[in-house]
């Protein structure tokens, strides 16, 4: 039995997933690009190797917010996470982020052994969308986040989005938009 209700069901690959990865503490990561382009790397990485599509995405300074569908979709965002934590904490250390990187480190949990520091919270707490009717409410969800929050006023001026995917402008990912 899982220890919660959140769960991808791998015999079910053909729904996709509503996803959220949240920054341990909720500390602003991504409001460096280069963050930000740790994470779209890493989609790009599972979208040419894992058959991961990417059917809408935001990322805000502490948090983002994904609905996708692979193969191994479990796997795939073990890794995204694993693989952009130590990706981001390099880029940190590189960069002398002494302050952030002390707060990874103190908000470790403390089963956590094999690492000094602690990005992303546990879990992405994976929503199955088996409707269209679901679909378009966690795309509105993920489109209007941006603008619930009082950064922009249309979401599709929002850089880290795939609302510009949807409206037929250039995105910074493949974003899979004939879902339907």
């Amino acid at each position: 039995m899982a220890r919660t209700r959140y769960r991808i069901f791998e015999n079910e690959q053909e729904y996709p997933y509503f996803m959220t990865c949240t920054v341990v503490g909720w500390l602003p990561v991504f409001t460096r690009p280069q963050t930000v382009e740790i994470v779209l790397n890493s989609w790009r990485h599972l979208q040419e190797n894992n058959q991961f599509q990417l059917l809408g995405y935001v990322i805000l300074e502490n948090h983002l917010h994904l609905i996708a569908r692979a193969p191994e979709l479990s796997r795939a965002m073990q890794g995204f996470k694993s693989y952009t934590a130590r990706q981001i904490l390099e880029y940190l250390e590189e960069q002398g982020a002494r302050t952030l990187l002390n707060q990874f480190a103190r908000l470790k949990l403390s089963h956590k052994k094999n690492s000094q520091h602690q990005l992303w919270q546990e879990g992405s707490k994976p929503k199955q969308i088996r409707t269209d009717a679901v679909m378009w409410q966690k795309l509105e969800y993920v489109h209007f986040n941006p603008v619930k929050r009082g950064y922009v006023d249309d979401p599709v001026h929002w850089r880290y989005l795939s609302a510009r995917n949807y409206a037929g402008q250039p995105g910074l990912i493949e974003v899979v938009t004939d879902w339907m």
